[in-house]
């Protein structure tokens, strides 16, 4: 029975979104995800988070990046979509690709951080009762365990697929090194790993510089990046000075340390490329990340369907000139 309070649009798969395969698999990731970190716990409203994943889902996004302490505070944000697929996203279920995660601090003691067996899948459990779901789509590990034995943590990912609580299972954060060994691993035992997650933009060129993006590749498994605008500075925020309802003016996540001369330098170097192609800053630099095959998806962030109807903008032109990648790599170097 289809929720007489929501109804999507009929023609949300004709809206312009275009799906990259995910990595050797049969899945088909939106070019842009939406990420729940922020804006979607205690302290936003039901009914502006509600919106956003509303206008999300009818503009063709049909992927939602959860972990099990977004929020703040911690499980608010799961909550939250929990309520989304009670009232508005249950008759659609089989059109999301929904993710989770756990691996940093959720609760107190020694069972609730890290990789442990114990800490994963009661992790899990408790997030798919906070989302009303049965199942998730992509279980990742959100970090890996300087203690934990890789084997404990990797068979753990093996058995929560094989006892039907996730579909596939990722890797978020590890080093070039680790991610071979758990590609290689998983594989042995017929759970491939289907996502690597990132963090990569203009500015951190991590992925590429250390082969992760290429790594990612070669094992058949897709690349999807998080903090594409580096918190904001890759946008037109801080070209003259630090708003003050801004995340840095309110001493959150990123710290007015990092909007130096030098940086801020930069950012308006970029904003004029960008505005010599027609797009803002926020734009170009979702763009640039899909400029080509080697990424699945790019997670964003909003906090209102305003800036969330901004940044899908930038699908309408992720090609760049040779001349535009050189003139943008020299600016950031």
């Amino acid at each position: 029975m289809i929720n007489p309070i929501y109804s999507p649009l009929p023609q949300r798969y004709d809206n312009g979104m275009k799906y990259r395969r995910c990595g050797k698999s049969g899945i088909l990731l939106p070019e842009i995800s939406l990420g729940l970190w922020h804006n979607f716990g205690d302290v936003n409203t039901f009914a502006n988070s509600q919106a956003m994943a509303h206008y999300a889902f009818d503009k063709g996004i049909t992927h939602f990046d959860l972990a099990n302490n977004y929020g703040p505070s911690y499980g608010s944000a799961e909550e939250t979509f929990g309520m989304i697929m009670k009232k508005s996203f249950m008759p659609y279920r089989d059109e999301l690709f929904i993710s989770t995660k756990a691996g940093y601090d959720m609760w107190p003691g020694p069972y609730g951080n890290w990789g442990s067996r114990k800490y994963l899948m009661s992790s899990l459990d408790q997030s798919l009762k906070r989302m009303n779901l049965d199942y998730v789509d992509i279980f990742y590990t959100h970090r890996p365990d300087p203690d934990t034995p890789i084997e404990e943590t990797l068979q753990t990912l093996v058995d929560i697929v094989r006892q039907g609580k996730a579909l596939y299972v990722g890797i978020s954060r590890y080093p070039k090194e680790q991610t071979e060994t758990a590609c290689r691993y998983l594989a042995e035992r017929d759970v491939h790993c289907l996502l690597y997650q990132g963090k990569y933009n203009i500015f951190n060129r991590e992925p590429e510089e250390e082969g992760i993006l290429r790594q990612a590749q070669e094992n058949g498994c897709g690349f999807i990046a998080f903090s594409p605008l580096a918190q904001g500075l890759l946008t037109s925020r801080y070209l003259n000075g630090i708003p003050q309802e801004s995340r840095m003016a309110k001493g959150g996540s990123l710290k007015k340390e990092a909007l130096t001369e030098d940086v801020l330098r930069r950012i308006k170097a970029l904003n004029d490329v960008a505005i010599h192609r027609g797009q803002t800053l926020a734009e170009m630099s979702l763009a640039w990340i899909l400029k080509d095959n080697l990424v699945t998806s790019v997670i964003i962030g909003a906090s209102s369907v305003t800036q969330l109807e901004d940044n899908l903008k930038a699908i309408k032109n992720t090609d760049f000139s040779a001349e535009e990648v050189e003139k943008i790599n020299m600016i950031v170097r």
